[in-house]
């Protein structure tokens, strides 16, 4: 029975968007495609869920572990509740002719095609099915970073499709250079390819090979994640692309890239010949904290501010992986999980707002908490939570973080606390203006659109307040794993 549900669950994150995308692009009436947008994704996170207790065997392609489960239910559940925020978001879109008709079937199509190819990298077994899948979200996401066809949305598009080909590119030569390790070893075929088997067998395999892949890897997979200085594509494609799409590339893209820079991270971890990846991955982290840190202050567009501040929380999660060990593992699984329901809901938001204010300067958006109350305050928790405040999730594992580091690097830890003051500060600076400013304006805004954001923050504001003993005993696992 347990095997029957689980390829069911299976057949759900994979089939279901895949075959959605298919049947959306053949519908043309918005509220039919948006309500059966907002379907498939439910399933989709209900078949997500259910691979956390019934899982598949592993087969050369496809592998449903311990590790890939903590991203596909996070992924799953921002890509539901972006599905509910994109209904009402769209439609907007289309009573004010940003986009037209004809565009409907194509952003619908493509949502789900995301979906598909971000469920298919987490759960791929072979690196280069990983690759390939990688490859497929980020052309999809060029396309609908583009799809408003000005002329900057269109340099937008561009330049992430030329750096984000530049980066798969990369990362498709450290996946090759892995194999060749492995063959020797696996011989030829698709056994050398299939994760589980290259960590198995990963210390016999060549440690100069291996030190040269990664390299690659972290440089192709971390221009993905958005890390400086491969991350110049990110701040133009949340500020020019649909605010779902920048809801789905902090809360989703990001850590499907990331997830595939730790699985080669765990075959690094088997070869005791090898050079440690951490140091090269904290290394990155704390670069783009404090660079995203200083560039929230010049930011002049509120997408792009939420764009930098994206950077510097990957950089946060880059550097807890990178440190490694189980407390500052935890603290990195824990602080992605927090960082895609708390920015994703800050996305809710600042989309609404750009609607409503009919701008996405920061200078001439001011009042929020005036001018639309319910929408205001809930922006102000979640940039208070973003920030690291408490009772906030993000406060716990960045204070988990600090804590770890402290114990065993003081001097890293003195650099990172200075990065997350930098960048509270310019937060809270822009946070002042936004928020509590003058304005005579008033907006009114149905409360039931905000439910996606209410609901993210209502739960991050509870796992800083309680961590179920399942959450912990689950995550603690998996940062074992990671090492």
């Amino acid at each position: 029975m347990s095997v029957d549900v689980s390829l069911t669950a299976l057949a759900a994150i994979l089939a279901v968007p895949a075959g959605g995308a298919v049947l959306l692009a053949a519908i043309p009436r918005y509220r039919i495609s948006a309500a059966l947008n907002v379907a498939c994704c439910a399933i989709t996170l209900a078949g997500a869920a259910t691979l956390y207790a019934h899982r598949p065997r592993p087969s050369l392609y496809l592998l449903v572990d311990d590790v890939n489960t903590v991203f596909l239910i996070v992924g799953a559940l921002v890509g539901f509740t972006t599905s509910f925020f994109s209904a009402g978001y769209i439609a907007h879109e289309l009573e004010t002719h940003r986009l037209k008709p004809r565009d409907l079937r194509f952003y619908h199509a493509m949502y789900q095609l995301l979906m598909f190819a971000m469920n298919l990298a987490l759960v791929a077994n072979n690196i280069g099915l990983m690759w390939v899948a990688i490859e497929l979200a980020t052309l999809t996401t060029v396309l609908m970073v583009g799809i408003y066809r000005t002329n900057a949305a269109l340099e937008a598009a561009w330049k992430y499709f030329i750096l984000g080909s530049v980066g798969i590119a990369l990362a498709l030569f450290g996946t090759i250079l892995v194999y060749l390790a492995a063959e020797e070893r696996l011989g030829q075929g698709m056994a050398a390819m299939a994760w589980d088997h290259l960590v198995a067998r990963s210390g016999s395999f060549d440690p100069a090979l291996l030190n040269l892949s990664f390299v690659f890897l972290l440089l192709g997979y971390g221009t993905k994640v958005g890390l400086a200085p491969v991350h110049a594509w990110l701040p133009d494609a949340h500020a020019e692309g649909p605010t779902p799409i920048s809801a789905v590339l902090s809360g989703l893209l990001l850590n499907v890239a990331l997830f595939a820079l730790l699985r080669f991270k765990l075959i690094m971890a088997g070869n005791a010949r090898v050079l440690s990846p951490g140091p090269m991955m904290v290394t990155m982290g704390l670069v783009s904290l404090v660079f995203a840190g200083f560039m929230i202050f010049r930011r002049r567009d509120i997408k792009r501010m939420f764009a930098y501040s994206s950077i510097e929380h990957m950089g946060i999660i880059t550097l807890a992986f990178g440190l490694g060990g189980p407390l500052a593992s935890f603290a990195g699984l824990l602080h992605m999980t927090m960082h895609s329901l708390t920015k994703s809901a800050i996305f809710f938001g600042v989309g609404y707002v750009s609607q409503l204010e009919g701008t996405q300067r920061i200078a001439d958006i001011r009042g929020l908490t005036q001018s639309q109350p319910l929408l205001g305050w809930l922006l102000v928790i979640g940039v208070a939570a973003i920030a690291g405040l408490p009772p906030f999730g993000v406060f716990t594992s960045e204070f988990l973080l600090v804590t770890s580091t402290f114990a065993r690097v003081p001097w890293l830890a003195v650099l990172l606390g200075l990065g997350l003051i930098i960048a509270f500060s310019a937060l809270a600076l822009r946070l002042h203006g936004l928020a509590f400013g003058e304005t005579d304006k008033r907006h009114v805004l149905p409360a039931w659109r905000l439910a996606p954001m209410i609901v993210h923050l209502a739960l991050v504001a509870a796992a800083g307040i309680y961590l179920p003993g399942t959450v912990i005993t689950w995550f603690r696992h998996v940062a074992q794993l990671l090492g």
